[in-house]
């Protein structure tokens, strides 16, 4: 991996890919959130995490963003750490979490904290607010715009910043269709600069439209990880068989 260092003494990554996860053990109370997970994630415009309630999906993004350490195993991107990696990316949670400031303090605020000069903060986070349809909104209080508006904010500070991936944790789970709409169009839109997306969804209808590769996790078990069309069309497990039907998955 070719990469430069910044005045910080960081090293710079030219690409963080793969994500290479080894043996990863997540365990809390004694029991195994995470069991003994090996994947090695190429760069995809969007990577599904599926699986049912329980199953690890937004365990498994905290651990990849090094929001939580693992229990057992290592993850690497591309060599680096989690915790070095962690400035190639930024996450999005289900419920944003923003400032009690306006919507374009919001986005200015998280790139100052990067280290981003005045003057070119202005020129992003005109960018950003006009690629998330909030110009309109540039000055309202974050905190009083509608779910979908949050989540466009949230989406539109992260990609300020511009990342190498996005983790977004259901970022659509308690949005109704006209806001999941303008959210998925968001992401396509983030996609056509070049972030790389990993996603975890509850909304089958949501992975079909937007997933390249599906990982899916069942009790913490990594049991497929290949092509959204393949999953969808041929699951080679029978629990990924089952959750496609609608089927409760108890064991």
């Amino acid at each position: 991996m070719s990469s430069e260092h910044r005045a910080d003494g960081v090293r710079a990554a030219d690409t963080i890919w793969p994500l290479v996860l080894h043996e990863v053990c997540f365990t809390a109370g004694g029991k195994p959130l995470i069991d003994h997970v090996s994947w090695t994630c190429e760069a995809s415009p969007c990577t599904m995490v599926l699986g049912a309630n329980g199953a690890g999906k937004s365990l498994l993004l905290r651990l990849c963003h090094g929001l939580i350490p693992a229990s057992g195993g290592s993850i690497r991107w591309n060599g680096l750490s989690v915790e070095a990696a962690r400035r190639y990316q930024a996450m999005v949670f289900q419920r944003p979490v923003l400032l009690r400031r306006s919507a374009r303090a919001n986005i200015s605020y998280a790139l100052r904290v990067r280290g981003v000069p005045r003057r070119q903060r202005r020129l992003a986070v005109t960018t950003a607010l006009e690629q998330a349809g909030l110009v309109d909104l540039a000055t309202s209080p974050a905190r009083v715009l509608s779910g979908g508006e949050q989540q466009r904010l949230a989406l539109a500070r992260a990609w300020a910043l511009q990342p190498q991936v996005l983790l977004l944790d259901e970022p659509t789970a308690s949005l109704d269709p006209a806001a999941t709409q303008a959210v998925e169009r968001l992401l396509e839109s983030i996609q056509q600069t070049g972030a790389r997306m990993i996603m975890t969804t509850h909304d089958l209808g949501q992975a079909r439209r937007l997933a390249d590769h599906v990982l899916f996790l069942h009790q913490g078990r990594l049991l497929e990880y290949g092509s959204a069309a393949e999953f969808f069309s041929a699951p080679r497990s029978k629990e990924a068989a089952a959750f496609l039907e609608g089927r409760l998955l108890w064991s």
